[in-house]
């Protein structure tokens, strides 16, 4: 990328029957935010025309047929597709879906081809597509707090066999490397959670996945160099706060892991789609349907997934540029295992009973 030029945002119009463009052209009404970047709306010229008068706001954009067309200062709109679609606001529909999805086709080949920089995803109903992708894992970011899942929409039952030691090792360094290329901490502690809540058995509160898988993976991760502690229960963890001790947390499950964060931040949290080889993000707000086309809809979460694809794509950018041609190392760095003992959870007979 040209040092002179801004980085260029690709934003999928999201479902065309939802709260997307709404939230793109009050982000945008902002100046500042066309200073910090060059947006390119991957969606239809009519759609976008039917929401702003729905809307009833001023949101100037320029239509471009290509990625390379896109000007600095002014909001873009590539056109994905030509066909008339039908806009119900707040209805779902197969119609908007494949609007969605051809959206973010375009999109993704571009960001892929180097002719938009990262890309953000409106709030859509499409299949997570994301989740199918064993390289990639979904850090979900609300303010200081960062959760990953092992396991993603499952049904309860299908979870504790869907447990493995490969998986829980795999999502984990994929983290880990995330936490440090990407958010650059130099030094990411992971809390890794239990699937089990822990029984009253002083010698043995774990159950067979704690035994079997986490509690080996987690000593298997420390000679990987990795900082892994656990596995906490999620009821003590979250109601005590431990979470701020953590630079990220690995949750079994999507329940025990998005429940606490959606409580705690509201509908702030946006996610980052890691393990990619390209800047992926999205909010973890739905599409909203009970609100579209009324102007109530707000963008905050939008706009800080759009600063977290800037921030990510300019780590990314500093955190490999000395990779490309490191220095030979002089010295032998002396293992540090203070945070070991900070963070260990209690021996089996120093466990709490419950009350």
């Amino acid at each position: 990328m040209e040092q002179d030029r801004k980085i260029r945002v690709a934003i999928t119009h999201g479902d065309t029957n939802g709260v997307g463009y709404e939230l793109i052209f009050k982000i945008f009404e902002d100046p500042a935010m066309l200073e910090l970047c060059t947006p390119i709306i991957y969606g239809s010229p009519k759609v976008a025309a039917y929401h702003r008068k729905a809307l009833n706001i001023e949101a100037p954009f320029s239509i471009i047929a290509s990625a390379e067309e896109a000007k600095a200062g002014r909001l873009n709109l590539l056109t994905t597709f030509d066909e008339e679609i039908k806009v119900e606001l707040g209805q779902p529909s197969d119609e908007a879906v494949d609007a969605a999805r051809k959206a973010l086709k375009r999109a993704m080949v571009d960001v892929q081809q180097g002719k938009a920089d990262v890309l953000v995803m409106a709030p859509d109903t499409l299949p997570d597509f994301l989740s199918r992708e064993p390289e990639v894992l979904r850090l979900r970011i609300a303010g200081d707090m960062r959760v990953a899942l092992v396991t993603n929409v499952l049904a309860i039952k299908d979870v504790p066999e869907a447990i493995t030691k490969q998986k829980v090792v795999d999502k984990t360094k994929i983290l880990h490397t995330a936490l440090r290329r990407d958010l650059r901490i130099s030094n990411p502690r992971i809390a890794v959670l239990a699937l089990n809540p822990p029984t009253d058995n002083e010698e043995s509160p774990w159950g067979d996945e704690e035994k079997e898988v986490i509690i080996p993976v987690i000593e298997e991760l420390e000679q990987m160099g990795i900082q892994a502690f656990g596995p906490y229960a999620a009821e003590t963890f979250f109601g005590q706060g431990s979470y701020q001790k953590f630079d990220a947390i690995l949750a079994m499950y999507y329940d025990q892991g998005m429940a606490p964060l959606k409580t705690i931040a509201c509908d702030d949290a946006v996610s980052l789609a890691t393990g990619m080889p390209f800047v992926c993000t999205s909010t973890e707000t739905g599409v909203c349907f009970g609100i579209a086309g009324k102007g109530c809809a707000d963008e905050s979460a939008l706009r800080r997934a759009v600063y977290l694809a800037i921030d990510v794509f300019r780590n990314r950018q500093d955190y490999d540029e000395p990779l490309a041609n490191p220095l030979p190392k002089l010295y032998k760095e002396k293992r540090d295992d203070s945070e070991k003992v900070r963070f260990a959870v209690p021996k089996a007979k120093e466990q709490p009973k419950d009350e």
